[in-house]
């Protein structure tokens, strides 16, 4: 069966889409077989930013590594067995057409949904992207104002460990969780230790793992209208990467390492 990374975080503008692509395209450049799919049915940026490639290999006529993406697809309500959530089974149906894969990677909405739950339960590897600040800090634990302390798991932590529950009741292995620090600005010291205090503390509170992700970057708007990724800039007659691209480059080296995903030994 693939390995299912479901990239998850109840508030947008985290960068989580973006995240999903660079993993799923750096996955297909090392050889891997990569299903895929978007179940933010609304915004679709994941399922869009697919598109988006595809458009652009035919129009340049490029040769780029693509994931094996699908849509969701829809249920008749008589294909539907009786007592189950035609989400669920729409879900369940378009996992087990890409079980195949080595690697199955999930998008999920920004907001608490049916969908979202599911996937949760069917992740092996969970990625949650998260702005560096209190505001998003918020996703994860409530905070007291005065003291900075946590006082306890968010609606969506408690999901997630709902999500463990079920896995366990199943006999499957646990969820590697890893909560990646996206945007993180050279200023504002202080409260960037701040907040790496506080997210160490709930760490060990609720059992995730810590790791860097994106800074904040230009280049990262630029890439997305022709769906292309940081792996991509070479491919596309772009010899001098600049520093700023060299770095973004390392950063997607280093989040890779930090998945510890089965089997990947990181090669770009």
């Amino acid at each position: 069966m693939a390995h299912i990374i479901v990239f998850g975080n109840e508030k947008g503008g985290s960068g989580k889409s973006t995240t999903c692509m660079h993993v799923a395209t750096a996955l297909v450049r090392m050889g891997f077989t990569v299903g895929g799919l978007d179940l933010d049915l609304r915004q679709r940026s994941f399922g869009r930013y697919v598109e988006n490639r595809r458009a652009t290999i035919a129009r340049e006529a490029l040769e780029l590594p693509v994931p094996d993406y699908r849509e969701l697809p829809e249920a008749a309500p008589e294909d539907v067995p009786e007592g189950e959530n035609p989400m669920d089974f729409r879900i369940s149906r378009l996992v087990g057409e890409l079980a195949g894969n080595d690697f199955i990677v999930i998008d999920c909405p920004g907001s608490h949904t049916r969908a979202s739950q599911v996937a949760h339960s069917l992740a092996d590897t969970l990625v949650t992207p998260l702005n560096d600040s209190f505001i998003d800090f918020d996703l994860l634990a409530r905070i007291d104002p005065q003291t900075m302390k946590v006082l306890g798991p968010s609606i969506y932590s408690e999901m997630v460990w709902s999500a463990r529950q079920l896995r366990a009741r199943a006999g499957l292995k646990p969820i590697d969780w890893i909560v990646l620090r996206n945007r993180m600005g050279a200023q504002q010291m202080h409260n960037k230790r701040k907040v790496g205090s506080a997210l160490e503390e709930l760490s060990r509170r609720i059992g995730f793992r810590v790791a860097p992700g994106f800074s904040e970057r230009v280049i990262f708007r630029e890439l997305f209208p022709r769906g292309l990724t940081l792996l991509d800039l070479k491919d596309i007659g772009v010899e001098n990467l600049n520093m700023s691209n060299i770095a973004a480059r390392q950063e997607l080296r280093e989040l890779v390492k930090e998945l510890k995903l089965p089997g990947v030994d990181v090669t770009f």
